[in-house]
């Protein structure tokens, strides 16, 4: 395969030897032609990621939410960067009152908020485990991880906290400790006694230690800083072993590519903080808006009122997931059809000029200013008006929802690729290249990536058209799974890490996934799938025809299956898994029948 654009050759590939498959050629980012970035100096932390962007913008605004008034949210309410450490540090104290060490474990249960952060860094500061909880995971998963990762204290959102005490008496083996961000109930506190457990209140905890300080120890890059927790598919989720290096050589990574393509984050730029902190894809990009002094400002929680706090916060970043650029598009499509015959007309006219002229090489903000000032400016301002960059993650975005985003938002709409093990971020498409729709664009420059080939699925890493499977290497890679050494010496392989998805080399150097090694798939949202248990869930229900799921392969036709059957019925389908055990063949039918038409 010719040279290509975007990428540099580090490493010829190999035939297959040895009962091994072949390789092909290891590819970096032209970004990281002369090597990958190094982080400053200073910079062996995730703590001191946030300790010295105190030092530099102490008064900068930090962590925003909407102020409640007579119920009714207001503006954003901002602690500074100075008012956040300074209460971070009476949280860290509090937690190493309670005997909490270097190395102990802190869990953190509840969607994202100002207390979520600030809980993290008193983690980081004292190297402390961070152990995210899934916020939308069952009472099952969450005892699991509370004894898996050995907890000794758990954080809560004030509504979770019930979910946490569904767990006792199991996890009191180790939990030891439960801290609410809000108040607490007199029948929580005589709940956790009867265990020997100690709960309290966010405004409590903080002033728990009283005038005790405690000494920060040493934190390495080689040292953990949290265990995040991936999702389960056929059996229990796996401890993600993240360290200090993986996040801070993301970060360099990142901010060399930011800078490469002339988007560089300052300390003006604003993120809208929705996505699960839980997750590894938020986490890594509030760390860097911290880097850079940014704000930081949190959504109420409400996939409907999203919208309305974008509006008011009006972000410069906006991550998404597939699913919720899904909904901005249909909302569009909705709106442009509902505006009458000459509106519609005059945006569709506006929007095939601009997507011309950007598919011949113009920039988005130079192929037609006059069509983004009378048309796409409400767009703009349906976003908050200040969005300049869109990125997707966790799961493939349509193709043809990218191409109708980066046309109509006046933003630079860019698809990424990465897991968990991978510490986010690995590919990433570029700004203004529209040749990179429908792909994750190159290699961040922190990493190196090559294709496998699988021979089985008759993909040749050596081809004129490289397939494979994706194994990526670098300092940004996971230590292991926690308590799973078969697992990780399964997936890292001579330093290479093997993500089980199938890619493509593009000519312009990006990468396109086209498959799964396994039939393990990610839907819209990110959750993971596994295609033979649906089949066996669906396979009960006689009110699915059974060609929808013998048409194709399921492999290749996933997104149809997902389009006509999954995404409607998956989640309501696991919540009711009993329908479809112990139960008489009449009940099963009638009760089916209920799920199927709700």
């Amino acid at each position: 395969m010719a040279e290509m654009q975007h990428v540099v050759k580090v490493e010829e590939g190999r035939p297959a030897a040895d009962g091994r498959p072949s390789v092909g050629p290891t590819y970096r980012s032209a970004f990281a032609r002369d090597g990958f970035p190094a982080p400053v100096d200073g910079l062996d932390s995730c703590y001191d990621i946030f300790r010295m962007a105190v030092e530099k913008y102490p008064n900068n605004r930090m962590l925003g939410h909407r102020a409640i008034v007579d119920g009714k949210a207001g503006a954003y309410v901002w602690r500074t960067y100075k008012e956040v450490f300074d209460i971070a540090n009476k949280i860290g104290n509090s937690i190493r009152s309670c005997g909490l060490t270097k190395g102990s474990r802190c869990g953190i249960y509840g969607a994202n908020s100002p207390e979520w952060i600030i809980t993290m860094e008193a983690c980081n500061a004292h190297g402390v485990y961070c152990v995210p909880l899934y916020d939308t995971l069952g009472a099952g998963a969450i005892e699991f991880i509370l004894c898996h990762a050995e907890v000794e204290i758990a954080f809560a959102e004030e509504k979770k906290v019930a979910e946490l005490l569904k767990t006792f008496p199991k996890s009191t083996e180790f939990l030891k400790t439960i801290v609410s961000f809000g108040k607490v109930t007199q029948e929580q506190k005589e709940e956790v006694s009867k265990y020997g457990l100690s709960i309290y209140s966010w405004d409590e905890f903080i002033s728990l230690a009283g005038d005790q300080e405690f000494d920060l120890p040493v934190n390495q890059r080689t040292d953990i800083c949290t265990i995040m927790y991936t999702s389960g598919t056929t059996g229990d989720p796996k401890g993600v072993l993240i360290s200090n290096a993986s996040i801070i050589c993301l970060i360099a990574g990142v901010d060399r590519l930011l800078n490469s393509v002339n988007e560089r984050l300052e300390e003006t730029d604003v993120y809208m903080s929705y996505l699960p902190l839980a997750h590894i894809f938020d986490r890594v990009v509030e760390e860097l808006f911290m880097f850079h002094g940014a704000s930081i400002g949190f959504w109420r929680g409400d996939v409907k009122l999203l919208v309305e706090d974008i509006g008011t916060l009006k972000p410069t970043i906006l991550c998404a997931v597939p699913r919720v650029l899904d909904r901005i598009f249909s909302g569009l499509q909705a709106k442009i059809s509902a505006g009458g015959f000459i509106k519609s007309t005059m945006f569709n006219l506006a929007y095939k000029f601009k997507q011309f002229r950007m598919m011949r090489g113009a920039k988005h903000n130079e192929a037609a200013a006059i069509c983004d000032k009378v048309v796409f400016s409400k767009v703009k301002e349906g976003l908050g008006g200040n969005v300049r960059v869109i990125l997707s993650g966790a799961a493939p975005l349509a193709t043809h929802v990218e191409e109708y985003l980066r046309v109509v938002t006046c933003a630079h709409v860019l698809q990424g690729y990465g897991l968990t093990e991978t510490c986010a971020g690995s590919f990433v498409s570029l700004p203004n290249q529209m040749s990179m729709i429908g792909t994750v664009g190159p290699p961040v420059p922190n990493i190196d990536a090559r294709l496998e080939s699988v021979p089985d699925m008759n993909y040749d890493a050596l081809a004129s058209t490289p397939r494979g499977e994706i194994c990526i290497k670098g300092e940004t890679l996971f230590s292991g799974y926690y308590r799973r050494e078969d697992l990780t010496e399964e997936v890292l392989v001579d330093g290479w890490f093997h993500t089980g998805d199938i890619g493509e080399w593009q000519p312009d150097g990006s990468m396109k996934i086209i498959d799964r090694k396994k039939n393990i798939f990610k839907l819209s949202q990110g959750e993971y799938v596994a295609v033979e248990n649906l089949e066996n869930i669906y396979g009960v229900v006689s009110a699915i025809d059974s060609s929808i799921l013998t048409r194709k392969p399921l492999r290749a036709g996933l997104r149809e299956m997902e389009s006509v059957v999954i995404l409607r019925h998956y989640v309501r389908i696991q919540k009711q898994k009993n329908i479809f055990w112990g139960n008489s063949q009449k009940q099963e039918k009638r009760r089916s029948s209920k799920v199927l038409n709700s």
